[in-house]
């Protein structure tokens, strides 16, 4: 991949967000085919997201990495994996991490240094090192990952590992793919990547720990999605 294509893709680090239906099935009463028909239990919430967000999940989804920014302004956040068993979503991880450096948006645009906030799929990874065991389709290709070597040296090993976030890209390509089906004032190259101790440009980081739990866990057959923004936003 060129550099000059690179470093466009990764200079977002937005695919709309994905939408899905919050109801479940519904049927009839055994034994009385005229009966009105009754729906069937709804899951238990993803704890802190509101009923507008909450709706955009797909009701197909049984993994949700929900992204809770500290603030508006702010580029700490916390990661909590949820899965779904039966009727309710349980915690399956929850680790400290960073979005952008200037906190969250609505608008998401080329170079604005905020994450973009929704609900999106999360379809492919990759990275420089080889697959650590992942279930998402994993491209691993150090060309197309490392940094410049201008980059400053606590960023050398961001991307070691990435899932890519289907913000404003073709979802199942690989994460370096550079097309931007919204434009590229949009931006795009949202990823989650290994964090560096601050702020990013736009994409979501945590540990290499976290990172690795997450690649071995996230199952294409459970359709897992981000759920991502501000905690306040989220909620609404």
């Amino acid at each position: 991949m060129a550099l000059g294509t690179l470093l466009s893709t990764l200079s977002g680090c937005g695919g709309p967000a994905h939408p899905g239906s919050a109801s479940g099935p519904r049927g009839r009463i055994a034994g009385s085919p005229s009966a009105p028909a009754v729906p069937a239990p709804e899951p238990t919430r993803v704890p802190g997201i509101g009923d507008r967000v909450h709706r955009r999940i797909p009701a197909g989804s049984s993994q949700v990495v929900a992204v809770y920014g500290e603030g508006r302004d702010s580029a700490d956040s916390t990661v909590v994996l949820y899965t779904r068993r039966g009727a309710e979503w349980r915690p399956a991880g929850s680790w400290p991490a960073h979005n952008g450096r200037k906190g969250w948006t609505s608008d998401h645009r080329m170079g604005d240094e905020r994450s973009p906030i929704g609900v999106f799929t999360l379809s492919a990874a990759g990275g420089v090192l080889a697959d650590p065991g992942a279930r998402l389709p994993y491209d691993q290709d150090e060309n197309a990952y490392a940094p410049p070597d201008a980059w400053d040296r606590a960023h050398q090993h961001d991307f070691d590992y990435v899932i890519a976030i289907d913000y404003n890209r073709l979802p199942g390509t690989p994460p370096h793919d550079g097309t931007l089906p919204l434009g590229e004032e949009k931006g795009g190259g949202i990823w989650l990547h290994l964090d560096h101790g601050g702020g990013t440009s736009a994409c979501v980081s945590v540990s290499r720990e976290a990172m690795r739990y997450l690649l071995r866990t996230l199952d294409p057959a459970r359709h897992p999605v981000i759920v991502m923004g501000d905690r306040r936003t989220l909620h609404a």
